[in-house]
C-alpha cells in the first residue's frame, strides 16, 4: 500500500482536527474542502466567516458543511477571556492580559492555542505566513517534546510513484546546529522517517567521507555522529559520508567499507541550514522529486509549516501527515 494510502486509512477513523490559520487563501481552503470531503480531517479554519463561505462557493468543492469556521475577532466573550488567561499562564509574566488580548487576534497565535488547549489536534499554515511566524507561536506556547531540546524539519522526498523516498533534514528551520543539536536532529529526522514506514539508514553529510578531509566543520559531524550513535546504538547512522558515498553502493562499498549504511542511506542529515536548503531544493527541481513539507520535527503536538510556493496538493498531504502525527 502507498504511503498516503496508509496514512489516510490511520486518520480516516479518527478525523483528527487540523486547524488553519489562513483560511481565505486559496489553496490551504481548496485542501481542507476536500480533507473535509474525503472524511479524513475535520477542518477548523479561521477567518471572516462571510469571507471563507464566499472564496467557498467561488471553488464550487464540497466540505464546507463538514468544516468548522471561527473568527478569532468575534470569539465568544467568555472562552476568548479563558484562552487569554491560559496565555498569560504559559507565557509565566513574559506577556500582560492586555498584551495577550491583542495578541491573540491573531489568527495564527489563536489556531495555536487552540492546538495547546486540545480544542485541535494539530495546526498547518506558511501558505502565506512566514516560517518565523509560523514557528513563533508554536514555541511560545506548546514548545518542544520530552527529551528535546529543539525543534527541527525535514522534507519528505518522494519519486517514481512512491518507489523512491527519502528524508531530508534539517533544511528549514536551524541554520548552524552544533555536534548535540545536529545528533539530535538526526535521531528526530529518524522517528520522521519511522512515521511514514521506513526503516531508517541515516547519513551523517559533509563534504568528506571518514576523514578524508579536515576542517571544523568535518570535525562536527564527526562528533555529531559519535553522539547520535550514543544516544540511540539500535539505530542505522554513519558518518561523515559524502553524498554519493551514502547514496551511490558502489562508492559507499569503496569509501566506506563495512558500513551497513554507506550506498544505502535513506535519511540524510545536512551539516547545517544552507546545504540542506539548497540540497532538497535541487533534488526537487533538478531530480524532479516531490517535495513535502518542512515537517516540523521536536514539538509537543504537531504544527506544520508550509512553503509558501505549496501547492494545493502540497497543503493536502502536509495535513494529512499533521493528522498522522497527531496520532502518535
Amino acid at each position: 500500500m502507498k504511503l498516503f494510502d496508509t496514512l489516510k486509512a490511520k486518520i480516516k477513523p479518527v478525523q483528527p482536527r487540523i486547524v488553519f490559520p489562513e483560511g481565505t487563501e486559496p489553496r490551504v481552503l481548496a485542501a481542507a474542502l476536500r480533507l473535509a470531503a474525503d472524511g479524513l480531517v475535520r477542518p477548523m479554519l479561521l477567518g471572516n466567516k462571510a469571507a471563507i463561505t464566499a472564496a467557498a462557493e467561488k471553488l464550487a468543492l464540497p466540505g464546507l458543511e463538514q468544516s468548522e469556521i471561527i473568527d478569532p475577532q468575534t470569539y465568544p466573550e467568555e472562552a476568548y477571556q479563558a484562552m487569554v488567561t491560559a496565555f498569560v499562564e504559559r507565557r509565566k509574566g513574559k506577556n500582560t492580559p492586555a498584551e495577550a488580548e491583542k495578541i491573540l487576534r491573531d489568527e495564527t497565535y489563536f489556531g495555536t492555542m487552540l492546538v495547546y488547549m486540545g480544542q485541535a489536534d494539530g495546526l498547518v499554515s506558511g501558505a502565506v505566513h512566514s516560517t518565523g511566524d509560523t514557528v513563533r507561536p508554536a514555541l511560545q506556547i506548546i514548545k518542544t517534546q520530552p527529551g528535546a531540546s529543539r525543534i527541527s524539519s525535514s522534507f519528505l522526498m518522494m519519486r517514481n510513484d512512491e518507489q523512491e523516498k527519502y528524508i531530508m533534514g534539517d533544511a528549514a528551520i536551524n541554520v548552524d546546529p552544533n555536534a548535540q543539536e545536529l545528533a539530535e536532529i538526526a535521531l528526530q529526522s529518524a522517528a520522521t522517517a519511522k512515521l511514514f514506514g521506513m526503516e531508517p539508514r541515516v547519513a551523517m553529510l559533509s563534504f568528506s567521507t571518514k576523514g578524508s578531509a579536515q576542517a571544523p566543520m568535518v570535525t562536527k559531524v564527526q562528533e555529531a555522529t559519535k553522539l547520535a550513535q550514543e544516544m540511540d546504538p539500535e539505530l542505522q547512522l554513519d558518518g561523515e559520508l559524502q553524498f554519493d558515498a551514502a547514496f551511490v553502493p558502489s562508492v559507499g562499498e569503496r569509501k566506506a567499507p563495512g558500513s551497513t549504511v554507506a550506498g544505502h542511506a535513506n535519511v540524510f542529515i545536512f551539516p547545517e541550514l544552507q546545504s540542506g536548503n539548497i540540497g532538497y531544493k535541487i533534488a526537487q527541481r533538478l531530480g524532479g522529486f516531490e517535495a513535502i513539507g518542512p515537517i516540523l520535527q521536536g514539538m509537543a503536538k504537531p504544527v506544520s509549516d508550509l512553503s509558501r510556493g505549496a501547492s494545493t496538493e502540497d497543503v493536502y498531504k502536509v495535513a494529512i501527515l499533521t493528522a498522522a502525527q497527531s496520532l502518535m
